[in-house]
């Protein structure tokens, strides 16, 4: 079971699971379909990804697959402590370009869901942060794509004078240079 928390940009969520602690530490569902259809999210995992940032402000993002490979995603950490962005990239969408930043931690349990049709992006807030997160599509190389994280248009504030960037984001195109479809 999760409690839904609605964010400022419709159909991104932040699913918060029944966490049961005792003594001996916490058990929760990370994953479950039936909670997740109970809550109104039609999604079923295709594969899972994991990320380990090694230090505070590494930058991961802006990530999206075009159409037909779209992914819906669940993120959650399960150590350290990141913000979590989304970026509504639906030209037909009334919230066209805006962003939404969530943070994500091992002890606030936090998943965020991201429907198809956003760009993703994450950083770290603590040194050694671990991110998982399921996709209800595989990955295809071909429909890969990469959008600026400082990209003035969208305006992400990062928090962050010297982000670390991969190569593939440090020259990842401005969003009106791209090719997205959605």
């Amino acid at each position: 079971m999760y409690r839904v928390e609605k964010t400022e940009i419709p159909g991104v969520l932040i699913l918060t699971p029944m966490v049961f602690e005792d003594q001996r530490g916490f058990f929760y569902e990370a994953y479950s379909e039936k909670a997740l259809q109970e809550a109104g999210i039609d999604f079923m995992a295709k594969q899972e990804n994991r990320i380990m940032n090694e230090y505070v402000g590494v930058i991961r993002g802006l990530h999206f697959q075009n159409v037909p490979y779209a992914q819906a995603k669940i993120v959650r950490c399960t150590k350290g402590h990141v913000d979590d962005v989304a970026v509504d990239l639906r030209k037909d969408s009334t919230t066209y370009l805006k962003w939404v930043m969530v943070g994500l931690s091992a002890q606030n349990h936090k998943q965020l869901y991201i429907p198809k049709g956003f760009a993703h992006g994450v950083i770290s807030r603590e040194s050694h942060s671990e991110i998982e997160y399921y996709v209800d599509e595989t990955y295809c190389p071909e429909a890969d794509r990469t959008v600026r994280f400082d990209d003035p248009l969208i305006g992400i504030k990062w928090d962050v004078e010297t982000p670390i960037l991969s190569a593939k984001d440090q020259n990842a195109p401005l969003y009106k240079e791209s090719d997205c479809n959605f």
